[in-house]
């Protein structure tokens, strides 16, 4: 039998985050939110919304009844249709962070624009990399027009990958074809509804706006039963409050009144409790992801989101380096450990570097080496039954440890091993192999795992569906070949 004292982390006290959310209420009641949807705004309206001075403020009954159909819990299914990520309780998953336009060029060392062939390099990688339980559309290839950007990208990971994907729509026009396209993955909407394959992010505008592409995007995933997952992003002195408190007070009414908007296009729907929040650093005018005050808004919230019983997610294990250097490590490395004693149920950021403008295929293979031993830290200490000072007795007086039964039986579940990217060798094994740097070793890594033979991640008669799908989107804007 075995049991585990898990390790976590809260940054509120437990009577706080039922404050932070009867202030949000209070923000919603008194402050009210701006709808730029007619659908929404109807929605809302019709449900009790007040229209004061071009916003709606919402009564608390709304936010209550909302939280009383939002499920408590969401699993994504592969391709194959096999559970993937089990959203709940304080269940951990990683993804890539999205959605990066350029790439880092290994050769350069600097970043370029990102192309198909790219997109297709890192859905693939990510397929074989077993830490990220789900896909994301992390780039945005530079070599299709920019109005068929958010299908496309979900095309290239439905074909070449067989994980879930984090996904979203850059246009109201976009959520038709890439609801059609898991629909033919899936093989019906009853049974994408039942296993869902795709999270559509949903971002409200900070402070308390919803403008007509995020909200249409809501209602569609509620109405098709796609989760959907709110990105609520206030940026501390810039577009939120200084403080972090009162940030993620704002944060928390963003995201109730998505709730609302959600669950009143159909009780019961599926959706997630995140967001992509930063502190604004003032000297440079930018919007530092690898902050510990990002992460610490992302932590807080995250408690919120779990005090109100509903998955969660958060932009974490990400940086603002411009290659996969310390400041890197540093960041994503503290980003994935707190992500992971936090309980935050989805996780996206992995790869990103440069104010989530650039993905790295070197740094999403290291990341990975991160999101393992924060997984492992999660974990905590076990407890396996065993008569420690019988057991201690009996390995001193034999004076051999390596081959005792109790090491050949537990030493594989006490003891992650990490891939070739992580170096614990001595320094003279070290610099016999090359004296490598990580950087090296994980680009080593990355061609090594591409160099492997793939499955096919769908039948052929789903794979012709999809490019037919895919080719009569392209030619509406003129299109005619796709690449790759």
């Amino acid at each position: 039998m075995t049991s585990a004292l898990r390790p976590r982390l809260a940054l509120f006290p437990p009577e706080e985050p039922a404050r932070i959310v009867d202030e949000a209420c209070r923000v919603l009641e008194d402050v009210g939110v701006l709808v730029e949807n007619e659908g929404g705004a109807r929605l809302l309206e019709a449900a009790g919304a007040v229209a004061h001075g071009g916003r709606l403020l919402l009564p608390g009954r709304l936010v209550r009844q909302a939280l009383a159909t939002a499920p408590p819990r969401i699993v994504l299914y592969d391709t194959h249709g096999d559970p993937a990520c089990d959203l709940g309780g304080d269940r951990v998953h990683f993804d890539p962070g999205s959605a990066a336009i350029h790439i880092l060029d290994p050769e350069s060392q600097r970043r370029r624009e990102a192309t198909t062939a790219d997109v297709i390099r890192l859905v693939r990688l990510v397929d074989r990399l077993p830490h990220y339980a789900s896909q994301s559309t992390a780039l945005l290839p530079s070599d299709i027009p920019r109005e068929l950007g958010d299908r496309y990208r979900l095309y290239l990971a439905l074909l070449h990958g067989s994980k879930p994907v984090i996904t979203g729509t850059f246009r109201t026009d976009g959520f038709a074809p890439m609801h059609a396209m898991l629909r033919c993955v899936r093989g019906s909407d009853a049974a994408l509804a039942e296993k869902p394959l795709a999270v559509f992010d949903c971002c409200p505008s900070p402070p308390l706006k919803w403008s007509d592409l995020t909200c249409q995007s809501l209602l569609d995933c509620a109405r098709a039963r796609i989760p959907a997952e709110l990105v609520s992003m206030p940026l501390t002195g810039a577009t939120a409050p200084v403080t972090l408190r009162e940030a993620i007070v704002q944060h928390c009414a963003e995201s109730l009144s998505g709730i609302v908007l959600h669950q009143l296009a159909r009780p019961g729907a599926p959706i997630l409790y995140g967001g992509a929040p930063s502190a604004f650093d003032m000297r440079h005018g930018t919007t530092p992801m690898g902050a510990i005050e990002t992460m610490m808004i992302c932590v807080g919230y995250a408690q919120v989101g779990q005090h109100l019983g509903l998955p969660t997610h958060g932009y974490l294990a990400l940086s603002d380096a411009k290659r996969p250097d310390y400041q890197a490590g540093l960041e994503s490395g503290i980003g994935a450990v707190l992500a992971a004693l936090a309980g935050i149920n989805l996780v996206s950021g992995p790869g990103i570097l440069d104010y989530i403008l650039t993905q790295s295929l070197e740094k999403l293979v290291l990341d990975h080496e991160a999101c393992a031993m924060a997984l492992r830290l999660a974990r905590g200490i076990e407890r396996r039954g065993d008569d420690a000072v019988g057991l201690i007795a009996e390995l001193v007086q034999k004076g051999e440890f390596l081959s005792h039964p109790h090491t050949r039986r537990h030493w594989r579940e006490e003891l992650s091993i990490p891939a070739a990217v992580v170096d614990r060798q001595t320094y003279g094994d070290w610099e016999a192999a090359g004296a490598r740097t990580a950087e090296e070793r994980a680009h080593a890594e990355v061609e090594r795992l591409l160099a492997r033979e793939a499955a096919p991640a769908l039948p052929p008669a789903t794979e012709a569906a999809l490019r037919e799908i895919m080719t009569a989107e392209a030619r509406r804007y003129g299109v005619e070949t796709l690449p790759g």
